[in-house]
């Protein structure tokens, strides 16, 4: 017996077998992907041609951020500042003014425009009338469409004391008419839910996608354990729409800094001044009025910066809290 097991070949040790995954492995999938679906590759041609050419290219010009620009010498050719243009905006007696109104006012609309379209959503989800359904989708959808310039005049005929629907009100309360559009603290208040009724509609169609990809078996077994209406929201809507909502806030907080131009210098004037003039603002009349370009672009270098920062930390917060982020 023992003879025979002297013949018998001695067992090897096994050794991993590990398969090269290196580049030569990767540019032959590549190449492999690319015959079999070059048409899906072709349509990308031309969004990526854009995002280079309007996008990339041009973040090369931000050096005029660091230069005294010339319009004589160009980008390149004006001379080099280095953080004098940045260090005039920080000691500018405006600076403390527009970053408080900015974010204020950014803030202000991210806490009322964030929760009401998740409202909206599930209460459109819960309406089991289908004409009754359809017709809110389209009276709360349909501001979206009207232009920024249009809200504001038709804001402005509301609000006049002359000619308005305010003009009216105070008349029938025998109260003394008042502009409202003139007083500093009713600008945010008018912004925000000027905002709210534009673009809560169409807000709320991204959440009611949400909700129609949830697990129609956790409605069932929802049903099943005699959860009522309130019970089911809570424990079934709300956490399928998480992930969506933490997507919404993360972008949302990362552009507070960049908060809308077009109606806040729109709704401007001398008298409201000092509550509407924010950062964007400051840069168009700063790099365009005042053909102060230099100072324009170290402005707005500064003000994507914030954003930047601000979209990564609420990105770790948020993965950190739900497991949720952008990436």
């Amino acid at each position: 017996m023992s003879a025979h097991l002297d013949v018998l070949p001695q067992a090897r040790p096994s050794v991993p077998v590990v398969q090269d995954r290196g580049n030569k492995h990767g540019w032959a999938a590549a190449k492999r992907s690319f015959k079999l679906h070059w048409q899906l590759y072709a349509l990308m041609v031309v969004p990526l041609a854009y995002f280079v050419v309007f996008k990339y290219l041009p973040i090369s010009n931000n050096i005029v951020a660091f230069k005294d620009y010339n319009v004589v010498q160009g980008v390149w050719g004006s001379p080099w500042v280095g953080l004098a243009e940045f260090q005039e905006f920080f000691i500018n007696p405006m600076f403390s003014t527009l970053l408080t109104n900015t974010v204020i006012l950014s803030g202000y609309v991210v806490v009322v425009s964030f929760p009401l379209p998740i409202i909206l959503a599930l209460a459109l989800n819960e309406i089991r009338l289908k004409w009754f359904k359809k017709s809110v989708q389209m009276i709360t959808y349909a501001p979206y469409f009207i232009s920024t310039v249009i809200v504001v005049a038709m804001i402005m005929l509301l609000m006049s004391p002359q000619v308005g629907l305010m003009r009216d009100v105070t008349n029938m309360l025998n109260l003394p008419p008042t502009d409202l559009l003139s007083a500093p603290g009713a600008f945010r208040n008018i912004y925000v839910w000027s905002d709210v009724w534009q673009n809560c509609g169409y807000s709320a169609v991204i959440y009611m996608a949400a909700l129609a990809g949830i697990d129609p078996s956790l409605y069932e077994a929802a049903r099943m354990d005699g959860a009522s209406r309130l019970q089911k929201i809570w424990h079934v809507d709300i956490p399928g729409i998480l992930p969506t909502a933490f997507v919404v806030l993360i972008l949302a907080v990362g552009n507070v800094m960049g908060i809308g131009f077009e109606k806040a210098y729109l709704l401007q004037n001398p008298l409201n001044l000092s509550q509407s003039e924010i950062i964007a603002t400051y840069t168009y009349k700063v790099g365009l009025l005042n053909a102060d370009i230099s100072e324009a672009a170290a402005v707005g270098l500064f003000n994507s910066a914030v954003n930047l920062i601000l979209l990564l930390v609420m990105n770790a917060i948020a993965k950190r809290v739900s497991g949720h982020g952008l990436w």
